[in-house]
């Protein structure tokens, strides 16, 4: 077993990896800190975390959560989504994104996507019928979505006039909710507005991969226009966040403040503070360290694949947009997808790490259960197809980025060259 393991950390140690999380002194120092406070669930970091995130944003207030799939349903069961109701989400995304529309018993209606990997604004007003209750746009990759467009079309009359609203929060909006999935966009920009601030409601994610990370974690950006209180909503959802408990923890320490309601049957997903002592170490570099060198890492990577005729290179800036450099969605053209998962392979095989964003959920056993056909979205099944996502982090060097490169080129070309000499 000693043998064994002294191998696979060899192994680890000479593979280029896919996406390691940043841990630095800072973010030891700051979580021992948290640690030797004694205050470790939802506390005054949570909420110092809350106050620089709505700032960072631009939006009118901040939940924070143990997670942006937590954070999404929560915002649907705010709204009254139930079963009856669609949900219009893109084809091409991580499974959380329609899941959470399955918990609360209502349809995810999928649509087809743009070549920029991002929801198809002419889909989403075919798809949209009076069952149609919010609509939920994914930054695929960081790129943000033509938010512009997206917005006015929920505003267009006939759409209005189809919206069918049912409970008082609908009643209050009188319109299609859009709720953002940002989970890989933190820092985005869209017409010099920061994602955050783009729509009714975003909501980020802070998982371990994720370019801002707590290790796990979301939060949920409101930015709902002035007939909502938005600071009420924010207490609704930060006591529906603990179980329905109408104060929580930090609340109950103010003297003779210990008693408590539970006001209806919550759930339990609040952030806890050593989860955001990172975010507050990570946040307040962000943009002047960790975004910048990701950017580096993407104009690399694209001043040294455009010399292949190959390289399909992926959309991540231009005079409206600008990305946060989460994934480096590659393509490789005219390849099928059974060529691609064998350049993969050749990949590995360089140890070189690279993965897949996504499969379409229309390709999943789940959803192809329920009916789901990859066919009725070309546009998602062949970005899918030759799609090869390129390893993008902290500590990758630019010797790192021309290894990577270097392994996709002869990967492609051992790929290729063996299917034409077969063919």
């Amino acid at each position: 077993m000693l043998v064994l393991s002294t191998a696979l950390r060899t192994l680890q140690t000479n593979m280029i990896p896919f996406s390691p999380p940043r841990i630095d002194q800072l973010i030891i120092d700051e979580v021992i800190d948290t640690l030797k406070s004694g205050w470790i669930t939802t506390g005054p970091k949570t909420k110092l975390f809350e106050k620089k995130l709505t700032a960072y944003g631009g939006h009118k207030a901040t939940l924070c959560v143990n997670s942006a799939s937590a954070g999404l349903e929560l915002v649907l069961r705010w709204f009254g989504v139930k079963e009856g109701d669609e949900v219009i989400i893109p084809a091409y995304t991580y499974a959380a994104t329609a899941n959470v529309v399955i918990h609360c018993g209502a349809k995810p209606v999928f649509v087809d996507i743009n070549d920029d990997f991002n929801i198809s604004v002419a889909a989403i007003e075919k798809a949209i019928t009076s069952k149609t209750k919010v609509i939920m746009p994914v930054d695929l990759g960081g790129f943000p979505c033509d938010f512009d467009e997206i917005n006015m079309l929920v505003n267009k009359k006939d759409i209005v006039t189809l919206f069918k609203a049912e409970t008082d929060e609908q009643k209050q909006l009188g319109r299609i909710l859009i709720l953002s999935d940002a989970a890989h966009s933190i820092g985005g920009i869209y017409k010099n507005k920061k994602v955050g601030s783009l729509t009714d409601i975003t909501v980020y994610s802070f998982h371990a991969v994720k370019n801002l990370t707590t290790s796990e974690g979301g939060a949920i950006c409101l930015n709902l226009n002035n007939e909502f209180d938005n600071e009420e909503i924010y207490k609704y959802l930060n006591t529906k966040s603990l179980h329905g408990q109408n104060k929580d923890a930090l609340a109950k320490t103010q003297i003779g403040n210990w008693k408590y309601d539970i006001v209806e049957a919550g759930y339990k997903c609040n952030m806890t503070d050593i989860l955001a002592s990172i975010g507050l170490v990570e946040l307040d570099r962000y943009d002047k360290d960790m975004l910048v060198k990701r950017k580096h890492i993407f104009d690399l990577y694209t001043e040294m694949l455009s010399q292949y005729k190959w390289a399909q290179i992926p959309e991540y800036s231009n005079v409206t947009k600008s990305s946060s450099f989460h994934v480096f969605l590659l393509r490789i053209k005219g390849i099928s997808e059974q060529e691609r998962d064998e350049i993969i392979s050749e990949i590995f095989n360089a140890e070189v790490s690279v993965n897949v964003h996504f499969v379409p959920l229309p390709m999943m056993s789940y959803y192809k259960n329920l009916g789901y056909k990859i066919k009725d979205y070309p546009k998602a099944y062949d970005n899918y197809s030759r799609e090869i996502s390129l390893p993008v982090y902290y500590d990758l060097t630019d010797e790192n980025v021309q290894t990577v490169v270097s392994a996709v080129a002869n990967a492609v070309d051992i790929v290729i060259n063996k299917n034409h000499l077969t063919a």
